[in-house]
């Protein structure tokens, strides 16, 4: 069988977390011969990826892909057939301002990468990140279908497309998966054995990254909307997850789903939620959910137990790299290699993504950074009409779009005054008053001042 040859152009390869996830799901495919180029601005992380993914290559399904650290982002990119882009904006010392500064002041986040304080700050220093990036794919692979993985998602996709409006990107989340799974595992309930997988669920999304809903629920052609509603209301009050928490595993501690955030917003929306509950949470008023994390059974994440988590995945990485343990060809829950499949004409595959709105969602302005369905064929990315949603929803997703549009705009033409304007009017910020917000903010700007560009710092001076 002759396999369909990819290159694949990884930036931010030394990604301890979703560069290893592509190199499992490329073992486990039998349709692509990749070669995958890891550029990083750590070349030694790219190199060490590039010895895990030949171990990748040999437990293979199919064709074993090829793996190279290239030093340059040039190198990376030309003659690039798709482009990865999977960064972190900064380093983990920044996201720990992102969140503790905001802490002080009484503000609770349990990610604070999207939106909120931490996200509007994470925003003014990885803009300027993302922006040559996007300008070098313009220049070295301007035909590259190109996916964004980096957060906070909206705003940087969206900044992408202002430095190469003729870029062929979206932007990659997983959350939607979570709600997929739960209807599988409804499915399976009711059939009395293990049937489908959430790759059998299909689902009409609708919102902006991170907080977003379905208004449909298909599978197997049923409408699995109903079933849905009586499980949420069956478990509005106690939570669910697939399996019982551990109580002693940090990760399952602050990672673990138990959906009562999400339950609650469909009992006040009329609309399943789908997003996890520590993104959804961030989008609405701190006195909502976050001042009662506990009560509402998840966790805020502290910076520190992502530094714990790093120590720990780089030990297990240099293991691998070095030739202990074994890479097995196990397939992830992520979509790239089915998205990259349908853009090299090897079926069509339908999946959650993020794009301009092109009208795919009713009542927001035309290039808002929204996410639906898409479709994903030789034809290229495709948007799907995903409707409207209901107008208290709206409402909040409008205020959210509007300020990530508007903070995008004021980086790029150095506005500083508009940025404490609109960093003000954050649900979470807004209860602040003046005069502590603007402390507050100054006081995050500072800590991250080493990654702003001199042209906008020299605006707050």
């Amino acid at each position: 069988m002759t396999r369909r040859p990819v290159t694949i152009a990884y930036i931010g390869g030394g990604s301890l977390n979703w560069a290893t996830k592509l190199m499992a799901d490329l073992a486990h495919d039998t349709a692509l011969a990749a070669h995958v180029r890891l550029y990083d601005i750590d070349h030694a992380a790219a190199e060490r990826n590039a010895r895990i993914g030949t171990r990748f290559a040999e437990v293979s399904k199919g064709t074993p892909a090829v793996y190279r650290a290239v030093p340059s982002l040039q190198d990376a990119l030309t003659g690039a057939d798709v482009v990865v882009v999977s960064i972190l904006p900064g380093e983990f010392d920044d996201m720990a301002h992102d969140v503790d500064i905001p802490a002080r002041y009484g503000i609770k986040q349990a990610v604070g990468d999207t939106v909120g304080p931490g996200g509007f700050v994470r925003a003014l220093r990885s803009i300027p990140m993302m922006l040559p990036i996007a300008e070098a794919i313009r220049d070295h692979a301007p035909k590259a279908w190109v996916c964004n993985l980096t957060n906070p998602m909206s705003v940087l996709t969206a900044a992408m497309y202002h430095a190469f409006p003729g870029i062929r990107l979206w932007g990659e989340c997983h959350e939607v998966t979570k709600l997929r799974h739960q209807v599988a595992w409804i499915a399976n309930q009711q059939a009395g054995a293990q049937h489908h997988s959430h790759r059998d669920v299909q689902v009409n999304v609708l919102g902006i990254n991170h907080f977003t809903f379905v208004d449909a629920i298909g599978l197997d052609g049923r409408d699995m909307l109903p079933a849905y509603r009586a499980f949420a209301d069956q478990h509005g009050n106690s939570g669910w997850s697939p399996r019982a928490v551990d109580p002693g595993d940090e990760h399952d501690l602050y990672f673990m789903d138990r959906s009562r955030v999400k339950f609650d917003m469909y009992r006040r929306f009329g609309i399943p939620a789908a997003a996890g509950d520590r993104h959804l949470a961030e989008f609405v008023p701190q006195a909502e959910y976050l001042d009662t994390a506990q009560d509402w059974d998840f966790a805020l994440t502290p910076v520190s137990y992502r530094i714990r988590d790093r120590t720990e995945k780089r030990a297990r990485a240099s293991a691998l790299a070095a030739g202990e343990g074994a890479p097995h060809a196990d397939r992830s829950d992520e979509a790239l290699v089915d998205q990259i499949k349908g853009l090299m004409g090897l079926g069509d595959f339908v999946s959650n993504v993020n794009l301009p709105n092109r009208g795919q969602m009713d009542g927001l302005p035309m290039g808002t950074i929204v996410e639906t369905n898409a479709l994903f064929s030789s034809l290229g990315v495709t948007p799907l009409v995903a409707g409207r949603l209901p107008d208290a929803l709206h409402d909040i997703v409008r205020d959210h779009a509007a300020r990530q549009t508007d903070l995008l705009a004021a980086v790029v033409e150095n506005r500083w005054d508009d940025l404490f304007g609109l960093f003000r009017t954050d649900p979470l910020v807004a209860p602040l008053p003046t005069d502590t917000a603007r402390l507050m903010f100054h006081e995050m700007v500072q800590a991250t001042s080493h990654h702003l560009p001199r042209d906008l710092l020299r605006e707050a001076s």
